[in-house]
């Protein structure tokens, strides 16, 4: 009897450190770049993870909004890099956030992109990459308390 309580204990352990593992809603908030003038505000739209740029340490240019004027679309050169969407269409795979895309508004330039929360889910490892993960570059973001 007391063998079977055991059992039945673990397996609630086991599942409901399952369910915590899977909280891909852990990533939602606001995120320092690591240069600490950039914050991205994650958030979720159906099942899909999206980051915007929600705040600039410097937002104007000579007196004027920051535009995305390296955008290789003529017609989006005029949009202000503030509340840029920067990061689109991530998926949770129980441990990664995949299959998504990161915006570089200083090239102008899309890139495949995979995130995996690290320490305590405080910090953020963002990978950008053409192809393959292994020819990219990777930035640490840390959450904003």
């Amino acid at each position: 009897m007391m063998m079977k309580k055991a059992s039945v204990l673990m397996l609630l352990i086991v599942a409901s450190l399952t369910v915590l593992a899977q909280n891909g809603d852990a990533i939602l908030g606001k995120w320092l770049n690591p240069n600490g003038e950039d914050q991205i505000w994650i958030y979720k739209k159906g099942d899909k993870y999206f980051g915007k740029l929600g705040w600039i340490k410097f937002p104007d240019r000579n007196g004027k909004p920051k535009m995305d004027e390296n955008n290789p679309d003529p017609a989006l050169k005029t949009r202000p890099d503030l509340n840029l969407e920067l990061l689109k269409d991530f998926t949770f795979n129980g441990e990664t956030y995949e299959d998504g895309t990161i915006y570089d508004p200083k090239s102008g330039k899309t890139y495949s992109c995979k995130m995996t929360l690290i320490d305590n889910n405080n910090t953020l490892k963002i990978r950008g990459y053409i192809g393959i993960s292994l020819f990219g570059r990777t930035e640490v973001w840390t959450r904003v308390k």
